[in-house]
Order: structure tokens, then sequence, then C-alpha cells
């Protein structure tokens, strides 16, 4: 693994520590709705605490286009992220500039400071050298915690890193464990599951995965995309027919690598596409013209949970069906039980992520026995498309 340093590794007694955090929450009027991103960070957070580290808080939330917009401001996170923390949290209305500097000259040993919205300022996704050093000036070490952002050659994720003493927080350095143990050097056989609906999005994935693990389980809409590919009547089902070529060009590359696709074998059909909607199951080769594929059926559902209890290593992104309608969630739940059932058991270590994973594995009630699940959307899907990630590759080259 390629090494990079950790907390553990840098002096921080009495140092002003900058933590990249990724506190870009969900929010309601003005309220969080989900802490989620906030409780991660805790372990750092309080790690510096214990260590007698002064700390400043760094995040982005939304997209201000690099201008100071209120309804973006980061100030509604102070009082959740208090309250999760269990001790004061001071707030900055600036990033940069006197309010920030003062603020940080007057923090103590101990205590924590959050700043404002960094993409206030356009300097931070430009990763502006100014910015950057103006954010350098703050504190004396940098930690990177945010590997939600670390695809993102921004100032406050690449361009620290470069600036100040660096390393990985709790929660980067967990990320990067996993996912390391997940596809950098996994126990075998690998299997991997991704869903979604178009192949369009994801062919950067396909091809890196079809050359790193041993079985790949292609679901939702983009199953049926190749088995259109091969020749397999879908009816009105969501299917990219363009695609079709680019589709079985996948698969050759699969068979040429050794690794055994597997596509739905049954499927849960419908003439609407709503929840509770009438529904029937089918083998995928008897698709009536005027439905639509909108599950894996429950043959390919028990099939796959079978090959899975062959495996050692999973990697999932992307639900099987239209998970938030039930029915349509059965393959989705069924499949999501066995893998975490086999996690739990100690047989098989398993890696979730993206947005539409993370809840797919929550409504099946599967998430907490998955060995890990990360927070993180974009990077997730690039680190699995086998991408250099410009705020990792900074914390390496920091080490």
């Amino acid at each position: 693994m390629a090494r990079f340093k950790t907390l553990d590794d840098l002096e921080v007694a009495g140092k002003t520590v900058l933590v990249r955090v990724d506190f870009n929450v969900p929010m309601q009027e003005g309220q969080v709705t989900d802490d989620t991103r906030i409780r991660r960070a805790l372990p750092t957070i309080r790690d510096l605490v214990a260590a007698g580290a002064k700390v400043l808080l760094l995040s982005h939330f939304g997209r201000p286009k690099g201008k100071a917009v209120p309804e973006m401001s980061l100030e509604p996170v102070v009082a959740p992220l208090t309250a999760a923390l269990g001790q004061e949290v001071a707030f900055a209305g600036d990033c940069i500039g006197a309010e920030a500097e003062k603020l940080a000259s007057e923090l103590a040993a101990g205590e924590v400071a959050l700043l404002e919205n960094l993409r206030f300022h356009a300097g931070e996704e430009a990763n502006d050298p100014a910015f950057v050093a103006a954010l350098a000036r703050l504190g004396d070490v940098y930690l990177g915690d945010a590997f939600s952002a670390a695809h993102r050659a921004h100032a406050s994720v690449e361009g620290l890193a470069r600036a100040l003493p660096a390393g990985a927080g709790r929660l980067m350095q967990e990320e990067l464990v996993h996912l390391q143990s997940a596809l950098g050097s996994p126990k075998r056989p690998v299997a991997a599951v991704v869903g979604g609906a178009k192949i369009s999005s994801k062919l950067e994935l396909l091809g890196n995965l079809v050359e790193k693990v041993d079985l790949l389980v292609i679901g939702g809409g983009m199953a049926n995309t190749f088995l259109n590919a091969q020749g397999v009547a879908v009816g009105k089902s969501l299917c990219e027919t363009e695609m079709a070529e680019t589709a079985r060009q996948i698969l050759d590359r699969a068979e040429a690598e050794g690794c055994d696709v597997v596509l739905p074998s049954d499927a849960v059909v419908s003439r609407e596409f709503a929840a509770g909607a009438a529904h029937e199951i089918v083998p995928v080769t008897e698709v009536p013209q005027d439905t639509m594929i909108l599950d894996a059926g429950p043959a390919t559902a028990a099939d796959l949970g079978r090959r899975l209890s062959a495996c050692k290593t999973l990697v999932w992104n992307g639900p099987l069906g239209c998970f938030e309608m039930p029915p349509f969630d059965a393959a989705t739940n069924s499949v999501a039980q066995a893998a975490a059932a086999l996690t739990k058991s100690g047989s098989l270590l398993s890696v979730a992520g993206g947005g539409d994973t993370v809840a797919a594995l929550a409504h099946a009630g599967a998430d907490k026995d998955f060995s890990y699940i990360s927070t993180a959307g974009g990077a997730f899907l690039e680190w699995l498309e086998g991408k250099t990630l410009p705020g990792v590759q900074a914390l390496e080259d920091a080490a």
C-alpha cells in the first residue's frame, strides 16, 4: 500500500492543525437533517483535542461558485457539531483573512473552531496558490479527512497538503485502508456488484473492474443494456440500445481477463412504474413486449447469494433494481442481506459506496454489517475506476 502519514506520525501538541472535513450535509430551512458526516469526523477531532492540538476545521458547502451566499453558510453546522462533540465549537465568518487569523491566534490547546465555507472564495476550486498560502498561514499542520472530496484538486484538498506537514485523519485513513483491502491487495475470489441506470456513466468503472475482479455482477438498468447486446428482448425497459457494441466489448474483455460476468436470469416486470404496481416474474428471455424490467428476479438473487458465499472480498456500487419502490427492492434486499450475513460470519470482506448504494443497503437493513461503507460518492467511483485522486496523491507525496 502506498504510504501516507497519519495523525500518529505528526507532532500536534500545542500546534494549530487545519483539518479538511466534509460538512456538506443535508440541510433544510437552516437545520441539518442528517449529521452522518459530522459524526464521522468526530474521531479525528477528539484525538486531536486529546493530544492538545488547536483544531481548525475547513469544509465546503454546496456550490456558491466563489461568492458569499448566506444560504450556504456553514454556521448552522456549529450547533449540531457542538452537541455531537460535547464541547463548544467557535466559528469564524470567513476562512481566510483577519477574522480567521484572529480566531486561529486565540485558540487554546484542546479548543475547536469551524471556518466559513471555503467555496465562498474562487481560489478554493481553482487551487489558487495565493488562497493556499492564506489558508496555510492559519496553521502548522494539515490533516486531510475528507475522502469524499479527494477527487478534487482544490486548494484545501490538494494545495494545503503540499504547503504544510500533512497526513490523513482517522476517516481518510479508514477509507484508504479498506479500499486497499478491497481492490489493492484483496483476498480472492473478489466479487463486484455494479448496478444503476446506465453503462454510459460507468464505462471506466466496468473497464477497470473486469481486470481486477473474479466475479462481476451487473444489475439495474445497466443489465438490460447487456441483455439487449446479447440479443435478448427487454420490452419497454430502460435500455441504452446505442451502447450494445460497447457492452459486447466489455463482455469480451471480461472473458479475456477470466472475469465471470453475471446478468439476471429472471426478472420482475411490470406495465407500470410505481410502488406496489401489479407485477410478474419471468425468465429474462420471456419479457413481455409491453412491460418493464424493474428488478432482478428471485432465482437471480438466490444464485448471487450462493456465488457470494464462495468469495472472500466484495465491492458494491449501485442497486440491482428500483429499490426505492417495493416490491422492486426484493433482489437488492436479498443479496445485500446475504452479503451482510457472510460479512458478519467473518468469511467476506465487504466494501460499498455511492449515494444510491448507501441508501439501498440501509433500506435492506444490511448497512451495519458490511465491513465498510464509504460516505464518498464521486471519489469512491473514481477510485473504483482506477483513477489517481489528487487529495490522496498529495498525502502520499507528503509522506
